[in-house]
């Protein structure tokens, strides 16, 4: 099992799942679509999306969201909703974690939300503001994960040299 998991509940948009599937990638969390989905997963658009980093990730697939607990029964879970009662930093995300998702029209069921309000939580935005794009909300989750487990496995610095201060 993966340390950190991205869960996408019903997702409308290839290029979203497909960026996402690239998060996943290069962060190495694992990838769970729960059905059903807005497009069939050999869609042109969420391949082109993913680019060449197909490869390198841990997919799964559910048919409901009912399927996916059955499979996951004791995971520990997080919903990110901008419905949240609080910022996605106040959560301590121990590992392994599940980050769940919900599409891109209307986030994840009301009543779910409600049963497991202290699992929730909300990235910060300015008032007025509906919500982040789906691929942007998973990639500001993943990165706080990592950051409060020191990224783990992730290369820190690059090959840039700044000598004689040539850039």
């Amino acid at each position: 099992m993966n340390n950190i998991n991205i869960v996408l509940v019903e997702p409308e948009i290839p290029q979203n799942t497909g960026n996402i599937a690239r998060t996943c990638a290069v962060t190495g969390a694992a990838l769970h679509l729960v059905g059903p989905m807005g497009f069939k997963i050999d869609n042109a658009k969420l391949h082109r999306a993913g680019l060449d980093y197909w490869h390198s990730l841990e997919i799964y697939y559910y048919d409901s969201f009912q399927d996916f607990f059955l499979k996951n029964p004791d995971c520990n879970f997080f919903c990110f909703s901008s419905k949240a009662p609080r910022a996605h930093t106040e959560a301590e995300y121990p590992l392994p974690v599940f980050l769940l998702f919900g599409k891109e029209t209307k986030g994840l069921p009301e009543d779910f939300l409600r049963e497991n309000y202290e699992r929730c939580v909300r990235i910060p935005m300015r008032d007025g503001q509906r919500c982040l794009n789906l691929s942007n909300a998973v990639a500001v989750g993943v990165y706080e994960v990592l950051r409060q487990h020191g990224f783990p496995d992730q290369k820190y610095n690059g090959s840039l040299s700044c000598e004689n201060n040539e850039v």
